[in-house]
């Protein structure tokens, strides 16, 4: 049988329509993207000015007005303030979520066991008054965006500390867990957790597993968490059983291993 191959020429055509279809696929995305900077921009400012005057104007009203609006006045006017400044904070995280995917990434040697230790003091202090264990082991090293993995921290610890609100005793657990050649990070608490049957829908922006009036979130801060740790060429995942709490693992790459490694408890 006769089998065809292409020649110079023809191999050299094929090369020039690739390469035109990748130079207009460029310009197309360029475009997208500055479409996007400017959708952002506008919805940082345009959007976010509004918001402001009523949510002001609001505060005003109740503080130098309240004597002129009944019980049921003053009810309306802070669920207007409230909604205004749930709004604004949907704003914040959906400019962050885009601009998790536009800036240039600092890699650099870091050493995540400071990073939790830092974020967890640091909310720690928002809820002085909770009963709250906190374990944290040596974490290995890594090459990563400190600021953004802190980021990570900030989500992950955040919402241990959220969802273990119910518990009379939390616990939170912040590790590394290797498996054979395979690692992860993991932060793990003792919540209500979710059910896995909905896993798919955890890390997306505005998907939410529990209702506004059980648990306060725009429903953005995993899919950031996401998005970070895909820039770094890594992967995040969760285990979870309702009501037995919930483990958050995520991996990224050139991770140095410690040996001698410690445990710290804090409360």
């Amino acid at each position: 049988c006769y089998i065809w191959r292409p020649g110079k020429w023809e191999r050299a055509r094929f090369n020039a329509e690739l390469e035109q279809r990748v130079a207009e696929r460029t310009v197309q995305l360029e475009l997208a993207n500055t479409e996007l900077k400017a959708f952002a921009y506008s919805v940082s400012h345009d959007l976010r000015a509004p918001l402001r005057a009523i949510e002001g104007f609001s505060r005003l009203l109740l503080e130098e007005h309240l004597d002129r609006l009944d019980h049921k006045g003053q009810h309306y006017l802070q669920r207007v303030r409230s909604n205004a400044q749930k709004m604004d904070q949907l704003i914040q995280d959906l400019l962050a979520f885009s601009r998790m995917g536009r800036a240039a990434l600092d890699i650099r040697p870091v050493q995540p066991t400071a990073i939790a230790r830092q974020v967890f003091s640091e909310l720690r202090r928002e809820e002085p008054t909770r009963q709250v264990q906190f374990s944290l082991t040596d974490l290995p090293s890594c090459q990563a965006d400190a600021a953004l993995l802190k980021q990570v921290f900030v989500n992950l610890l955040s919402n241990a500390l959220k969802f273990t609100r119910q518990e009379r005793l939390t616990h939170i657990t912040v590790g590394y867990r290797q498996t054979g050649s395979e690692g992860a990070y993991f932060v793990q608490d003792n919540g209500v957790g979710f059910d896995m049957r909905y896993i798919d829908k955890l890390f997306g922006v505005f998907q939410r597993l529990h209702s506004v009036e059980e648990f306060e979130g725009t429903g953005v801060g995993l899919a950031i968490i996401k998005r970070i740790i895909h820039r770094h060429g890594g992967l995040v995942w969760a285990e979870s059983y309702p009501n037995q709490g919930a483990t958050f693992f995520f991996t990224l790459p050139d991770v140095v291993i410690c040996s001698g490694a410690s445990t710290y408890d804090g409360t």
